[in-house]
């Protein structure tokens, strides 16, 4: 049986792929959460502010999943230094931290490969993301740098969403008006659900994507890459 690890399992996309591998993988999973209701190796860790507790990690890892991240919107006039280092803090050094703790053991798996996050706002400029934007934009640097340094060893991929309906995404989601806004403006008429993107991570994580390293998988409804006429 596989061995993974899955950073942010308590809620979203990181509950969701746990969820979908609980029966065929044994799992350590972390979340900012002491207990989650889920058959695995689970333990608190705070992404943002502390070192990882790598006493808690198994010999080997054939898998690991960063899915901490966050969603801030603000016009950049207003966007003061702190919210740029917090998104990096969060979304970035979260995701060096973890991969630095988790590396001897993805050395010591069998076919090992590594998920991160990025977002369709990355690769589309859109208005009032440029601290997001700039955060998950690293994460694909280092996505491939790390792809390049780890081959042909470690597999190293990251998955750039659009809109998907999580806890983290609520706000933008509160009204029947603001989701069906939001649904309009990708091609594929609706967001995107937790399962949309954990089936992303699943594949990437498999054997099946055994020859795919250092690629930025858009799973976005079609946001990043494709106009509709009106």
């Amino acid at each position: 049986m596989r061995k993974l690890m899955i950073v942010g399992a308590g809620s979203g996309v990181g509950l969701a792929l746990t969820k979908s591998l609980l029966d065929t993988h044994e799992l350590w999973t972390t979340s900012n959460r002491s207990e989650v209701e889920l058959s695995t190796h689970h333990f608190r860790w705070n992404a943002a502010s502390e070192d990882f507790p790598t006493d808690m990690l198994p010999d080997s890892l054939d898998g690991l999943v960063y899915c901490p991240g966050s969603i801030r919107l603000e016009p950049f006039q207003k966007l003061k230094l702190d919210a740029f280092r917090e998104d990096l803090e969060l979304n970035l050094i979260g995701a060096v931290r973890a991969m630095q703790a988790a590396l001897p053991a993805l050395k010591a798996g069998t076919r090992p490969a590594a998920v991160f996050f990025s977002t369709v706002a990355v690769s589309t400029g859109m208005p009032m993301h440029a601290s997001i934007a700039s955060a998950k934009g690293a994460v694909e640097g280092l996505t491939r740098s790390l792809a390049a340094e780890l081959a042909p060893s470690i597999r190293v991929n990251a998955i750039a969403p659009s809109l998907t309906a999580t806890p983290l995404a609520a706000r933008l989601l509160r009204s029947e008006r603001q989701q069906e806004a939001a649904a309009r403006r990708h091609p594929l008429d609706r967001i995107g659900q937790p399962d949309d993107i954990a089936e992303a991570a699943r594949f990437l994580l498999s054997e099946q994507a055994d020859w795919i390293t250092g690629e930025v998988l858009a799973v976005d409804g079609g946001m990043g890459s494709l106009r509709r006429f009106s």
